[in-house]
């Protein structure tokens, strides 16, 4: 075979594999071997009438918001990749089905070249036959010349009849590669896939109005604690550090309290960068020293349980005055009721997305914790519930959306055993683990900004995601 048909045939060889992977591959790439795909509109219409179960999470440790929504429909994002894969299918079948075109008007042309040289050589045989039956007629030197070209042209034939062969295999791979197209085109509408840009487009929306969500969850229940990061290594092995919840976005002061007594000392950083590096913006002393580690920053101002007393002092930071102060009545302080590791923890100051709140006990209650909430301006406490859990036996305990949760360590196995709503007013035993790294919390509060616990574990400032659980109910919901 002369070296123009073997480089034919190699092409059809090439195309007819192409052609059998398309056939086999194909539908489990887009999908189409196991379940039927709905269509776009069934994916992005959410119903009115029912609410959205979304799972937040304060942040990954590069600082991020976590948030995971369980819609009531899946979204159409997860189908991005499948249709991008559809797409880059159909401009490989439009560009396979432009080279056979082309192909196929070369192997035409070619064609009809061959079938004019069958014909010349049909009828050169015909004549050869009459000439041989004539040959005695003739001379023989002129004969056998005749017989010898003859020679060389017939092993022509049957590569003539192959060629034949596969130009009509071209014409039906053309045919097959336009059907192929309208299948795909046609799964193509069948699954949505609608181009890149207004897919990506449709995610954008999608997070906008998830993060539109996100604005009006206030409350959810503490599913999973997560962590820790540790931010820092420094002080002793007590003490506080904190951030505003009620701060705005562009305001990240960190405030860095040592120890849980004989201090009155309160450092300031810009921000958790500057806190890590130490680059202390400003200091505070206190007209008071303070008692324990559990004090609060909430809107501006420092909530801090003063040394020896039941009294609760709230200072501005703004302007370095005490604003209030108030005894909270009944409470038990200088280590009467502390948590289990001592340090002067009686009294508990916190706050959430409800407010500013004091746990602590009371003799009247049999030592067991009270949970109060807090006027922020003049700290009258507004109500007061009555737990039945001892304070004693408390490891730590932190407020989220009006709910106490209580830690049964603060040292190995720490865990979250125990919660009371003040919304119900009744309580649970809770199984809530989570790992206390550094064997020693000695201060572990709930940021409702940042959607995170901080803690202080044995002389490191740490960090603990938690994972909250919302259910979004819509106006039309009864």
């Amino acid at each position: 075979m002369s070296p123009p048909l073997l480089k034919l045939g190699a092409v059809l060889s090439t195309m007819a594999m192409i052609s059998n992977w398309m056939s086999q591959t194909l539908p489990s790439l887009v999908g189409l071997n196991t379940t039927r795909i709905t269509t776009s509109d069934t994916l992005t219409q959410i119903s009115p009438k029912e609410g959205w179960q979304v799972y937040s999470s304060a942040q990954d440790p590069d600082g991020r918001c976590i948030c995971t929504v369980v819609a009531p429909e899946q979204n159409l994002c997860s189908r991005d990749a499948k249709s991008r894969q559809l797409r880059q299918l159909l401009e490989k079948v439009q560009n396979m089905s432009q080279s056979i075109e082309v192909l196929n008007l070369r192997t035409q042309r070619d064609f009809q070249y061959v079938l004019k040289m069958e014909t010349q050589m049909k009828g050169l045989k015909a004549k050869f036959r009459q000439i041989e039956d004539d040959r005695k007629t003739l001379m023989t030197k002129h004969f056998q010349e005749l017989k010898e070209k003859m020679d060389e042209l017939l092993p022509l034939i049957p590569v003539l009849e192959q060629y034949k062969t596969d130009a009509k295999l071209i014409t039906q791979f053309k045919e097959e590669i336009r059907n192929l197209s309208a299948v795909l085109t046609g799964i193509q509408e069948e699954i949505g896939a609608y181009d890149y840009e207004e897919l990506h487009q449709r995610v954008i929306n999608l997070e906008t109005r998830l993060r539109d969500c996100m604005k009006k969850l206030t409350c959810g229940k503490l599913m999973k604690i997560t962590g820790p990061i540790t931010v820092k290594i420094s002080g002793t092995r007590f003490g506080a550090w904190m951030t505003d919840p009620l701060a705005s976005e562009k305001n990240n002061r960190v405030w860095y309290m040592d120890s849980y007594t004989n201090n009155k000392i309160v450092r300031e950083y810009k921000s958790i960068a500057d806190f890590v590096s130490g680059a202390e913006s400003r200091t505070y002393n206190l007209p008071f020293k303070w008692a324990g580690t559990n004090h609060v920053v909430y809107n501006g101002s420092l909530y801090f349980n003063k040394y020896q007393s039941n009294i609760i002092i709230k200072y501005s930071f703004d302007t370095g005055r005490v604003l209030a102060q108030r005894s909270l009545e009944y409470a038990g302080f200088h280590n009467v009721y502390p948590y289990t590791w001592g340090g002067f923890s009686d009294i508990d100051l916190m706050a959430d997305e409800i407010g500013l709140w004091a746990v602590y006990a009371t003799n009247q209650n049999a030592g067991n914790i009270v949970i109060s909430q807090l006027n922020q301006d003049t700290l009258e406490v507004l109500k007061s519930w009555s737990t039945g859990y001892p304070k004693r036996s408390a490891g730590e305990s932190f407020m989220i959306c009006g709910t106490l949760y209580v830690t049964n360590s603060h040292l190995t196995g720490a865990k979250v055993y125990y919660s009371y709503s003040t919304k119900t007013s009744t309580y649970e035993y809770t199984d809530i683990p989570f790992h206390n790294q550094y064997f020693h919390i000695s201060m572990l509060d709930y940021n409702a900004r940042d959607r995170a616990l901080y803690a202080w574990n044995n002389g490191h400032q740490v960090l603990f995601n938690v994972t909250l659980f919302h259910v979004i109910k819509t106006e039309d919901d009864t």
